[in-house]
């Protein structure tokens, strides 16, 4: 934790130099966000999909309106996939990339050569991969979220379940907290700073050669999965009672 904490001292000042501090965010926007569109929207399709068909699968109940399938579905995706589970599976390919890419930096000792030069490593390299993500991640989160129920609007027209698409559509605006939609992305901010800090202290903290690197991407994942875990209920407990 303290060596953690010191990195992120070191890590968390203003750029020496804005017009490269910005050159660098828009590269790891691009790399560590865009690059992450296409797997958040073919999991969240299939899932969503999932979600449903199994919801009508075990609400058989005649006491129980078809309805409540689409509200169950749409509670589940705001509430906890597009943003705990995504940060979870962006924690698996974000941050071994993250963790492996300063990793690598530091056993072939560039980073050591940025600090000869006098450059703020920590800052020149980690915060604009923070940054970056927290900017983008709220973006996969709604991308998530649409076509997660998308997928369980297509299960509806599936002749597998006894659901129709038009009690589904309405349990989808049956009693709609505006507030779960903002309390997805708030909690997706917090897991994006968590994968790419966790991840750039693995990295950064390297030892040896190029096998621990891989044992820092491994220890990268784990330890964001965690933290991410125990940050989901916290800010539950915060955000919703």
């Amino acid at each position: 934790m303290g060596e953690y904490t010191l990195l992120m001292m070191k890590c968390l000042t203003l750029p020496d130099r804005w017009s490269m501090f910005f050159k660098q965010l828009i590269k790891e926007i691009y790399k560590l966000g865009v690059d992450s569109l296409w797997i958040v929207v073919i999991i969240s399709v299939f899932i969503g999909t999932v979600i449903a068909i199994q919801i009508s699968l075990n609400i058989s109940s005649p006491l129980i309106p078809k309805f409540t399938i689409g509200y169950t579905t749409r509670e589940i995706i705001l509430l906890e996939f597009s943003s705990s589970i995504m940060a979870l599976i962006l924690a698996g390919k974000v941050g071994s990339n993250i963790a492996s890419e300063i990793g690598t930096m530091r056993v072939t000792e560039q980073i050591d050569a940025m600090e000869i030069m006098g450059v703020n490593s920590a800052n020149f390299l980690i915060l604009p991969k923070i940054v970056g993500l927290m900017i983008f991640i709220p973006v996969l989160v709604i991308f998530s979220m649409f076509t997660g129920i998308a997928g369980g609007v297509a299960a509806s027209y599936s002749s597998a379940t006894d659901m129709t698409p038009s009690a589904f559509e309405f349990g989808l605006q049956f009693y709609f907290n505006q507030f779960y939609v903002w309390y997805s992305i708030i909690k997706s901010v917090v897991y994006a700073f968590i994968i790419a800090s966790i991840s750039a202290y693995f990295g950064y903290n390297v030892k040896g050669g190029a096998l621990e690197v891989g044992k820092a991407s491994t220890n990268a994942v784990v330890m964001s999965s965690i933290m991410i875990l125990m940050a989901d209920l916290v800010l539950t407990q915060i955000m919703l009672t």
